[in-house]
């Protein structure tokens, strides 16, 4: 009998009670350096994994008229939880508000005695409040010689039963606010130390405690602070404070308390691709030269010219409303540098807002100048990587220079295939070893060194031949235009080769100055557009980037006739008034022409950005310039069909 009711038990454990599950693997994994809790899909296939070139996005069977680039994905969840509260860095995502805030002035630097120059506080406040963090702006940084440094510090915690602040307001010393609720005011002024200036002082408002506050209210908390100099926007996601706490006057650059509000994630750029019709369109904008103030105008006769920054930016969105690009390429010296930029994060937030203004996605490599001010340019990436649309990256550490990537421009049908291969490259500032008589100022250019030629074989030997012309996956979307354009293609014309490819970099490589190609039909020497009229840009070192790396990059494995080069341009920017075509041993080498009024150029030159229209998936190259005045210049194929022939 006991035997009996034991069996009949364990068949009711294994048929009715036990319910296997997943267990918390599924739900939890491994953070690097610590633990964290992160979601997980149910498709293990997220669209989002890796680098922004090699997005898989899902395919939705039953909404075939749904272009893949389009599909909507909810922002990948972050958790939080593991950001530091002690640490001021404006970029992360907090969602953790602030419990209090006050103002410090200090006669030494923060940086080197932060001990000396933090608030007074004990264990117990930083247990339940938080402990102080250091906003690493100086509000006096344009006050003068003999103004002490003036420092925002909050307070961050995750405690569910303290009053989080919910609003901000600066006002003057015998003012207070009108808002109703519990107001707080910090009692030293914004503008302590400096020389007869109206005191003005910072209050703020707290709320109910994170427990009591709904989702709404959560959002709306304030997590973080920032400074702003100059008068152009702040960075993205956070809001001006008025007034100013430094005025702007004469040379003096104006300076602004920014915040802002939950959290707020730059827009991610969707996966470069062709049109349906197999178009896709690059603008270059070269050398912005942009600085903290709103800039002077140089070499031009517009009249009026004032803040050149701003009428450049203009400009900038006037050229893309007209051309509509896909990509837009910044190819150095966004910032001006020569002590103009002493702030290069404050630039960094306006170079390129007419871009991400209209969301459109945009690259960037560095020049000369950008790292003149300071700020190295992994520092730089890490910021323009934080605003909307930006598909820039660091590249390897290993490899000289910052700004070494690969970006991929696929088909637009759902064979996602690889069509054009845009390579950008650091051709460096200054180099190492040429200084002028006093040892202070570098006076030769620097190059594309010997690691970044072997980065770009290796990244080139990686990318897998197609089959040339291209012809999409299915045919129902494109109609009549791909039947006629199927009919026109010869089976012998097809063969397996890489894609083309387009090159950026800044400075010029001696090569774009050297002899150019003739062309066969006509036996004129292939070179369209102005030159001459400024001395070579290009450095006096070579470490044969030309003849070692792009005249060794093919665009197949075979070494009969008709194969050809991989790379068909190479787009230049750095010398203003140069912006010509040049084809040098098969290789166009193409200068950009200033495009902004804050750089040097010509009167008479009118500002101008190039344009690439890669069009028939990707294999012809055209290419032309739109200049302020509207007008198409040097308007001509660069390769494919009715290019000049090899």
């Amino acid at each position: 009998m006991t035997a009996i009711i034991g069996f009949s038990l364990l068949l009711t454990w294994i048929f009715i009670l036990y319910q296997p599950n997943p267990g918390p693997g599924s739900i939890q994994k491994l953070g690097w350096q610590s633990w964290e809790v992160v979601s997980m899909s149910n498709d293990s296939q997220s669209p989002f994994q890796g680098d922004a070139t090699n997005l898989e996005v899902p395919t939705d069977p039953e909404t075939p008229d749904v272009d893949w680039w389009n599909v909507t994905e909810p922002e990948p969840q972050v958790d939080s939880s593991s950001f530091p509260l002690d640490v001021w860095a404006p970029l992360l995502p907090h969602t953790v508000g602030l419990s209090e805030i006050t103002v410090t002035q200090c006669r030494i630097n923060p940086t080197l005695a932060e001990e000396l120059c933090a608030p007074d506080s004990t264990s117990e406040q930083d247990a339940i409040k938080g402990k102080w963090v250091r906003v690493r702006r100086d509000l006096n940084l344009e006050g003068g010689y003999l103004s002490p440094y003036l420092n925002i510090h909050y307070r961050r915690t995750r405690r569910q039963d303290i009053n989080l602040i919910t609003d901000i307001q600066l006002l003057a010393d015998n003012e207070e606010p009108s808002a109703p609720g519990t107001w707080h005011k910090v009692t030293t002024s914004l503008r302590a130390g400096v020389f007869r200036a109206a005191p003005l002082y910072l209050w703020y408002r707290t709320g109910t405690t994170a427990g009591e506050m709904t989702a709404i209210e959560r959002s709306n908390i304030i997590t973080e602070l920032d400074v702003l100099y100059g008068e152009d926007v702040p960075w993205y996601g956070f809001e001006k404070l008025e007034p100013p706490t430094m005025p702007n006057q004469g040379n003096v650059e104006a300076t602004w308390i920014t915040y802002r509000r939950g959290v707020k994630p730059p827009p991610r750029a969707p996966p470069l691709h062709f049109s349906r019709s197999g178009k896709f369109k690059i603008m270059q904008v070269a050398d912005l030269h942009y600085s903290v103030s709103q800039g002077f105008c140089r070499d031009t006769d517009r009249k009026p010219c004032e803040h050149s920054d701003n009428l450049t930016t203009t400009l900038v969105g006037k050229a893309i409303e007209a051309e509509k690009p896909d990509l837009v390429v910044f190819s150095g010296d966004q910032l001006n540098g020569q002590q103009t930029t002493w702030d290069p994060k404050s630039v960094l937030a306006k170079f390129a807002k007419a871009v991400t203004d209209r969301g459109i996605p945009w690259a960037a490599v560095f020049g000369n100048h950008d790292e003149e001010d300071g700020m190295p340019k992994d520092e730089q990436i890490m910021l323009m990587k934080g605003l909307p649309y930006s598909l820039v990256d660091g590249g390897p550490k290993d490899v000289y220079g910052v700004g070494n990537y690969v970006l991929k421009v696929l088909s637009a049908d759902s064979s996602k295939t690889h069509l054009l291969t845009l390579y950008f490259l650091d051709s460096g500032a200054y180099a190492k070893g040429y200084w002028d008589f006093f040892g202070f100022i570098p006076t030769e250019y620097d190059w594309i060194h010997e690691s970044q030629i072997d980065w770009f074989l290796q990244q080139s030997s990686m990318i897998k031949p197609i089959e040339r012309p291209f012809r999409p996956d299915s045919t129902k979307d494109l109609g009549h235009v791909w039947n006629t354009r199927q009919e026109q293609i010869a089976p012998d014309t097809r063969r397996l080769a890489k894609p083309n490819a387009l090159m950026f970099f800044h400075i010029p490589l001696q090569e774009a100055y050297a002899e150019a190609d003739s062309d066969p039909r006509t036996h004129n020497a292939l070179d369209v557009g102005i030159h001459g009229q400024e001395s070579p840009g290009n450095a006096k070192g070579n470490a044969g980037f030309y003849k070692n790396g792009v005249l060794k990059a093919m665009e197949s494995e075979h070494v009969g006739k008709g194969n050809a080069l991989e790379v068909k341009v190479i787009g230049n920017g750095h010398c203003h008034i140069t912006e010509n075509c040049r084809r040098v041993k098969g290789v166009w080498n193409c200068f950009g022409g200033g495009g902004s009024y804050s750089g040097y150029g010509k009167v008479g030159f009118d500002r101008r950005f190039r344009i690439y229209e890669i069009s028939e998936y990707g294999e012809t190259i055209r290419t032309y310039k739109r200049t302020e005045q509207d007008e198409i210049v040097d308007d001509m194929i660069l390769a494919g069909k009715g290019a000049p022939p090899l």
